[in-house]
Order: C-alpha cells, then structure tokens, then sequence
C-alpha cells in the first residue's frame, strides 16, 4: 500500500527518533522509505478495515500513537530530514511536514486525501499547512486534495529542495510531467504545474520508459549531513 504505515511501524518510528534524540553520536535524522513509488501515503487501510472497524476504542489508541510519532520527529533534538522517494500524500504528508527539511526526488507528488474520503486533515495539516505556505494556498491543498509537483510545492517553500532523478542519453532532465521551463504563460505562473492533454500523455510513457536514479538526491541528504557535522563539531 505505498508505505502505508501499520501500527507496528508507528510504534518503530517513535522507537527510532526516541533513540536518535538521545543519541550523543547521532548528528542528524534522515526519514525515508523503501522503493521509488511512495515516501508515505498515511494508514494502512487494510488494517484499518479488517482490525480498527468497529473497534472504536482500539482506534483511539492508535491516534494516541500516531500523535505520539508526530511529537516524537518534532521533539527529536536531532536536525530532522525528510528524503522523499515518491508520494507523500495523507498522512505521509503529516509526519513529512514534521520533519526540519525536506529534499525530495522530483518525480514526488504532495497533497491531502481526508476531504475527499469523509475525513478531516487533522494528524499535522491544519497546523503545518498555514505555516509552510501562504494561507489561502494551505487552505486550498487542504480541502482540495489536489496532488501538487515537487517543483511548485519547492517554489511554495514547503520543501527545501527537489532534485531530478531520471536521465536521459546520460544527462539528468527534469521530470517530464511537470513544466520547467517557463515560469509564466498568459500572466499565469505555470512554474511547476502539471502538463495536460497529449503532453501529459508523452510525458507519462516517457516516465514509464526510464528508472529512477536517486544519485542526485543522496547527494543533496549528504551535503546537508555534512553541513550539520561541520556546524556542530563535538
């Protein structure tokens, strides 16, 4: 389920932020997950479904956990970084946000999907959204759940930086999906949205074409580490 986290791994991350807090030969935290599909898109809905349905006060256990993980990435005393390989979406968003940075593969899509299923974005968005991005935009990717690039969501400032992460003849190049290449388009910023129609049509086959390479991205989390190394010597 795209790194959807289970209740074992919400209590592994709280366990593991705990431990690098206190930690004295830990400079910083780089959060991530497996694959090049997803970072997180939020709770496992199978477990959801088969165990916490009908069992209201299991689920509200489980909320105490989840906030507790959040808490846990905020009051980690270790710099915290975000490296999104893929979605972060829901709840991945959520304790995404939590984190100090984020450098993200520009093949990443951001955004909110309680308001499209019933629920309200109350596990973090409703706190980070309007202090990440200006108000009216953290409103609209709240209730929207609109799915937004690394590329605007890097201009919005939600994020630290995005990176490419597929080559082509050898050379990087941007993702395909998303316009790059102009910033403006009849008074419209265009910076960072996505293509449409045929061109969105090209770039998807062309995507499917390629593998992810996240050379480029474990570069930026290493410079940022050795920043961190070099700014606290001892």
């Amino acid at each position: 389920q795209y790194n959807s986290y289970t209740t074992e791994m919400v209590k592994a991350v709280i366990a593991g932020f705990h431990r690098a807090s206190a930690d004295t030969s830990v400079v910083a935290c780089v959060f991530t997950a497996v694959g090049d599909r997803a970072f997180c898109t939020g709770g496992n809905t199978k477990e959801y479904a088969e165990y916490y349905a009908r069992r209201p006060n299991e689920y509200g256990i489980y909320m105490d956990l989840f906030n507790a993980m959040v808490d846990a990435i905020l009051t980690c005393k270790k710099p915290t970084i975000c490296r999104v390989n893929g979605m972060r979406v829901g709840g991945g968003q959520e304790i995404g946000m939590a984190t100090d940075l984020t450098v993200s593969s520009d093949l990443a899509i951001f955004g909110q999907a309680g308001a499209r299923h019933g629920s309200a974005p109350d596990g973090g968005s409703t706190d980070f959204l309007p202090w990440m991005l200006p108000m009216e935009q953290a409103m609209w990717n709240s209730v929207s759940c609109e799915l937004w690039s690394a590329y605007k969501m890097s201009r919005l400032g939600l994020i630290t930086k995005c990176v490419p992460v597929l080559k082509e003849n050898g050379e990087w190049i941007c993702n395909p999906l998303v316009i790059t290449d102009k910033y403006l388009d009849g008074g419209q910023l265009v910076y960072g949205e996505f293509k449409a129609g045929d061109e969105a049509k090209a770039a998807k086959d062309k995507i499917k074409s390629m593998s992810a390479d996240f050379e480029r991205l474990d570069k930026e989390i290493d410079n940022i580490l050795w920043t961190f190394t070099n700014l606290f010597p001892g």
